[in-house]
């Protein structure tokens, strides 16, 4: 497959995780991609899919600052001659504190990347894609944003308003041949989940991980990379203001267990 031949592609989050996975997978189908982190990371991946033989760049970027979404946009349309996708995938966990427990540095920041961050991205990328005659912008929401249990208040409620922010600019992009669309990942061995899934390894414990979902596992970034690459493809043409929740069909059943105010659920 080469869906991606000659395309201008953007990924933030592309240091590890998700984010490095998709920047692989879009250079593999001939995409050109600019490898966005706040990390070093991002020229590690540059580096992998250049030994691969596809083209790519490294820029280091915080995710939700404006001027460095800008500045990642330019260099992108100044290396590959415009812009075509952009993955804004880069987020924070902001650790499983309860509303009580959360002060509002702490919510702020989360609110400022994992919220701020896409509303950056499609604020300015867009109209560099309109220009090439269209294509796609894909958000990094979560199951968390669709309904209380998979994440800390902060997350979740960031990652809610990824979900409405991708409806809303679907509509506000109408005619613009500009599609918007969220993936909402389940729990994925990424860097932000790492500590959960070595502990699970160290304690013999794995056969836990993910077991409220039908599957029985968590996901592999590869596989909610291809999602991406669905949406961010011409396949997904007529796919838009959607979140596509990619959670082993955890999201398809209401929780089994309460949380009580003053208690632990059990």
């Amino acid at each position: 497959m080469a869906r991606f031949t000659g395309k201008s592609i953007i990924v933030t989050g592309a240091g590890s995780g998700i984010g490095r996975a998709a920047s692989l997978l879009f250079a593999s189908e001939g995409g050109q991609v600019l490898c966005a982190d706040i990390s070093d990371a991002a020229e590690e991946t540059a580096a992998l899919i250049g030994k691969a033989g596809g083209i790519a760049h490294g820029i280091k970027m915080d995710a939700g600052k404006e001027q460095d979404v800008i500045r990642a946009i330019n260099v992108a349309c100044e290396y590959y001659d415009g812009l075509d996708v952009m993955f804004a995938n880069a987020g924070i966990s902001g650790g499983m504190a309860n509303i009580f427990d959360t002060d509002v540095a702490l919510i702020t920041e989360v609110l400022r990347v994992n919220l701020i961050g896409p509303y950056l991205a499609i604020k300015h990328a867009a109209p560099k894609i309109a220009e090439r005659g269209g294509g796609a912008i894909v958000l990094t929401a979560s199951v968390a944003g669709i309904r209380s249990g998979a994440g800390s208040p902060a997350y979740s409620a960031s990652k809610a308003g990824v979900i409405n922010l991708a409806m809303v600019s679907a509509q506000q992009l109408a005619g613009s041949n500009v599609r918007v669309n969220a993936i909402c990942p389940g729990l994925t061995e990424t860097g932000m989940t790492k500590p959960t899934f070595d502990y699970a390894r160290e304690a013999g414990k794995m056969e836990k991980v993910g077991r409220l979902n039908p599957l029985r596992r968590g996901a592999q970034p590869e596989e909610l990379a291809k999602v991406a690459a669905f949406l961010a493809s011409d396949d997904a043409s007529y796919v838009n203001g959607q979140a596509l929740a990619v959670d082993g069909g955890l999201s398809s059943s209401h929780p089994v267990t309460r949380q009580e105010y003053g208690k632990t659920a059990v």
